[in-house]
């Protein structure tokens, strides 16, 4: 099958390398920019596990193209595939308006943005007034981006399910068959309506980002009551009717589409004349939730932190990114230059975007080895729980540190063994 993929998000790139890989032609049409340079010039514009290997692979087989954003699609493409940023509304409808109709062709055109609910119904509308489409089949459908940053390849290619809303039968055979490769051992597609699937979207984002903003909101409490909140977590998560996913207290959450997602649904619903209490309340906590860490370390030091030396670890807004689109780090990074401290970080991954964000700044310096972060500081803050950051050299910390003072936004250090090794150590809703 050709299938024709516009966008440059890490949806497009994701989906379009992940079709090629089952024997689709596909062409991914790049809008100018820095993504379309890095993809020209044969690099990968998103570092996430296997898929520059994956685009090479591709590529190198022929099945892997790379056209303008402004090309019309192949002759042959039966699907046009929309993984476009969630402010592309207009330009979804510019393809639509673009594409050829003489020869009285056909089309899917699939849905994969994250726009406002409606949309995919209005594209199809679109599709209808193009010339000859009372004689063929032009449809719309909506197959929600459900990728999990970190692991994209992966949730991608073994999808744990599909949303898919059309109101064709024939636009979802079409879509089924695209999918078949990675549908075969249980059938993973469920089908909706198009709005349906696109609020179901929202509402997965919705109740995810409820439950963090809750556990987040119970670590406060916790610490004022001298409770361990790792102990509650356990609790509340081998209740069956709840389950451990999402409950992991932190300094926050953060990334470009699970945020923007969250502010959609709330704008969904005062638009329906409903009042998104819950919602707005949910994103309030988180952002404040950001700053946590930061209290923390001002309380410890009477609030006089003019002069100090911050270490942060993690800075990508989730382990396995790098990038920090919203990330807790950076409303935290500016809270402590507003004090006067050097902040000195360690990422992984990360750290060419902090440098862009940043600019050339003197009280930011970014370091290659976490321990040399260290050097001298009055605190370190972990604010992005890496692997590599799971189980440290503690000597080495301690002996490299000017004051062994742990501030963990992710609760992954015992906070008893912390201070058997001679540290002091402050979680979230855990000390």
């Amino acid at each position: 099958m050709y299938i024709d993929v516009y966008g440059d998000t890490l949806c497009a790139l994701v989906s379009a390398a992940g079709l090629a890989s089952t024997g689709h032609n596909v062409c991914l049409h790049v809008p100018e920019g820095p993504a379309a340079t890095t993809l020209a010039n044969g690099g990968c514009p998103y570092r996430e596990p296997g898929l520059a290997e994956l685009v090479t692979e591709q590529t190198i087989a022929g099945r892997f193209k790379l056209a303008a954003g402004d090309m019309p699609p192949d002759e042959r493409a039966a699907i046009i595939w929309l993984a476009l940023s969630p402010t592309d509304v207009d330009l979804a409808f510019e393809i639509i308006g673009k594409l050829p109709t003489e020869s009285g062709r056909s089309w899917v055109v699939v849905n994969q943005s994250t726009f406002p609910v409606g949309t995919t119904e209005a594209l199809e509308r679109a599709l209808a007034e193009l010339p000859g489409s009372e004689s063929t089949q032009r449809v719309a459908a909506s197959l929600p981006d459900l990728l999990i940053e970190g692991a994209a390849v992966k949730s991608f290619t073994a999808a744990n399910h599909w949303l898919l809303g059309c109101d064709s039968a024939w636009g979802r055979r079409m879509v089924a068959e695209a999918l078949r490769p990675y549908n075969r051992r249980r059938d993973n597609i469920m089908m909706m309506r198009p709005r349906e699937a696109e609020f179901t979207k929202l509402a997965i984002t919705g109740m995810l980002a409820t439950r963090l903003s809750f556990m987040n909101d119970m670590a406060n409490l916790a610490d004022m009551l001298d409770v361990d909140i790792e102990r509650v977590r356990q609790g509340v998560g081998r209740d069956q009717r709840i389950g451990d996913s999402y409950l992991y207290p932190g300094c926050g959450f953060g990334g470009l589409s699970f945020s923007q997602d969250v502010m959609n649904l709330a704008s969904t619903l005062k638009h329906s004349g409903i009042q998104a209490q819950l919602l707005d309340q949910v994103m309030r906590i988180n952002e404040r939730q950001k700053e946590s860490l930061f209290r923390k370390l001002w309380r410890y030091y009477s609030t006089d932190l003019q002069g100090k030396k911050v270490a942060i670890w993690g800075v990508a807004f989730k382990p396995e990114s790098a990038r920090i689109d919203n990330a807790p780090a950076l409303k935290l990074i500016e809270a402590l230059w507003a004090q006067g401290v050097q902040v000195h970080v360690h990422d992984p991954r990360a750290l060419p975007a902090l440098a862009e964000w940043a600019g050339n700044r003197r009280d930011l310096v970014l370091h290659k080895d976490p321990y040399a972060a260290l050097v001298d500081v009055d605190a370190l803050m972990l604010v992005t729980e890496w692997d590599a950051y799971m189980s440290p050299d503690l000597s080495h910390m301690k002996a490299t540190m000017k004051q062994p003072l742990l501030l963990d936004g992710r609760n992954i250090w015992d906070p008893d063994f912390m201070k058997q090794n001679g540290f002091e150590y402050f979680g979230i809703g855990r000390r």
